[in-house]
C-alpha cells in the first residue's frame, strides 16, 4: 500500500516522526513536506503550496497521513479532481486551542496577539479534523485536553457552534503514540565504555559528580525557571552536580537561561544545541533528567533520556504519568517544587540507587520504539485504504 505523510512544518520531532515511520512501515511511505519555518505561513498557505505540490505528483496514494499544521479543508478543496476518494488521517502532534500561552505577552510565539490567543488557528486545526477521515492524537492527555476545551471554544462564536460535532470527531479520534528511533541512540555498554577525544564531552568517571541534564527547548513552556530554582536549592545545599543544557532555541530565549548561564557557570559541562553524536553521549553519561514543562503533548526527549539509563523527575501531569509505568510514579513524578528538590537531593545523594531504578526504567520505555509502534500505524492506515 502507498502511503503519503505530508508534513508543512517539516523539522525537529516532526521530521523524526516522519522519518521513523517511513523507515519502519511495511508500507510504501513517501514523503510531501515544507520547512520548519514560519508556523503561521506554514499553517495558512502551506496547504496551496502542497496541493499543488500533489497534483504534479503523477503517483497517487491509497492514503494519506498529514501533519497537524496541514489546514486540510484548503489541501481537500485544492485537490478535489485529484484525491477522489482517498482517506486521509490528520495526527495530532499539538494543537493550537490548548498551546499555553506565555505570561508576558511581549515573549513566545504569541506575542503578535499579546499574550491573547489566536482563535484562527484553534479553528484550522478543528474544521481540518472535521474534515478528515480519522484523527490520531499523540497520547491520552493531547486528546482528552483538546476534548476538554473545544466546546467552551465553540460557544466563543455568537451562534450556529455546531456543538454536536465534538461528538463526531470523538468516535474517529483515537491514541498512537509517536514511535522513538531509539536504535540510533546505541546501546549502554558501547556508549557508556567508549573513548573519543573527538567529541566535546568525554566519558567521565564513574566518581565524579552526577550529572543533571536539560534536553528540551529552550522555550518558556518548558517552564525554565522552575528548573533552575530548584537546581539554585541544591547548590545552596552544597550537593555537587554538573549540568549540561541541552535543547534547540528558536528566537530569543527566556532570560532565565541567561541568568542560569553565571548562576552555575561552575557546574556547566556544555551549553546550547549538541551535535547528534555529543548529544548521545550526553544521554549516557547523564545520571537525572528533569522537566517542569508547563506543556508536554508526548515527550520524546524525554523517553531518549530514560532509555539511556537516566533518572527522570517529571511533574505528575500532561503526558508524562503515560511514559513511565505506574510501579515508577512514585520515585519518578512529583507534585508541587518541594517534592522536586526533594526528590533530587535524594537522586544526586543516592546516586547508585537512582541508577539502578534508571537502568530498571530503560526497558520500561521499548513499547514506545518504532518497531513496535509501527505495525499499529500499519493496520489502522490500511484499514482505511
Amino acid at each position: 500500500m502507498k502511503v503519503l505523510l505530508v508534513s508543512p512544518y517539516h523539522g525537529g520531532s516532526h521530521a523524526a516522526w516522519a522519518a521513523g515511520y517511513q523507515q519502519h512501515s511495511r508500507h510504501e511511505v513517501s514523503l510531501l513536506t515544507l520547512p520548519d519555518r514560519f508556523w503561521k505561513w506554514r499553517m495558512h498557505g502551506g496547504a496551496v503550496t502542497l496541493a499543488r505540490r500533489f497534483r504534479e505528483r503523477k503517483d497517487k496514494p491509497d492514503v494519506i497521513l498529514a501533519a497537524d499544521m496541514l489546514d486540510v479543508t484548503t489541501f481537500l478543496a485544492l485537490t478535489r479532481n485529484e484525491i477522489c476518494h482517498i482517506p486521509l488521517v490528520l495526527y495530532m502532534h499539538e494543537n493550537q486551542l490548548t498551546y499555553p500561552l506565555p505570561e508576558d505577552g511581549a515573549t513566545g510565539p504569541m506575542r503578535r496577539q499579546l499574550g491573547e490567543r489566536d482563535y484562527h488557528y484553534a479553528f484550522i486545526n478543528y474544521v481540518s479534523m472535521l474534515a478528515a477521515d480519522a484523527v490520531w492524537f499523540n497520547s491520552h492527555f493531547h486528546l482528552e485536553s483538546w476534548f476538554t476545551a473545544v466546546p467552551n471554544f465553540l460557544k466563543h462564536f455568537p451562534e450556529y457552534n455546531e456543538l454536536g460535532t465534538v461528538a463526531t470527531l470523538q468516535k474517529k479520534s483515537r491514541v498512537l503514540p509517536v514511535g522513538v528511533d531509539f536504535g540510533r541512540l546505541g546501546d549502554w555498554e558501547s556508549e557508556r565504555l567508549a573513548q573519543s577525544p573527538n567529541l566535546a564531552v568525554s566519558p567521565l568517571p564513574i566518581s565524579q559528580s552526577p550529572l543533571i541534564l536539560w534536553n528540551q527547548r529552550w522555550e518558556y513552556d518548558k517552564n525554565p525557571e522552575a528548573f533552575f530554582t530548584a537546581l539554585a536549592e541544591v547548590a545552596a545545599a552544597g550537593i555537587p552536580f554538573r549540568l549540561a543544557l541541552c535543547g534547540q532555541q528558536y528566537g530569543k530565549r527566556p532570560s532565565a537561561f541567561d541568568t542560569a548561564l553565571t548562576q552555575f557557570a561552575d557546574h556547566l559541562v556544555h551549553v546550547g544545541y549538541a551535535n547528534f553524536a555529543t548529544y548521545r553521549r550526553l544521554l549516557w553519561q547523564a545520571d537525572v533528567v528533569i522537566s517542569t514543562a508547563h506543556h508536554e503533548f508526548f515527550g520524546i526527549s524525554i523517553l531518549e533520556a530514560i532509555y539511556g539509563h537516566t533518572f527522570p523527575l517529571l511533574p505528575h501531569r500532561l503526558s508524562y504519568p503515560e511514559l513511565i509505568p505506574a510501579a515508577y510514579h512514585a520515585d519518578c513524578l512529583y507534585h508541587t517544587q518541594e517534592e522536586l528538590v526533594e526528590r533530587l537531593i535524594w537522586a544526586l545523594t543516592h546516586i547508585e540507587q537512582a541508577r539502578e531504578k534508571a537502568k530498571e526504567l530503560s526497558t520500561a520505555v521499548t513499547p514506545f520504539a518504532w518497531p513496535a509502534i509501527a505495525p499499529h500505524y500499519d493496520a489502522a492506515l490500511a484499514r482505511l485504504a
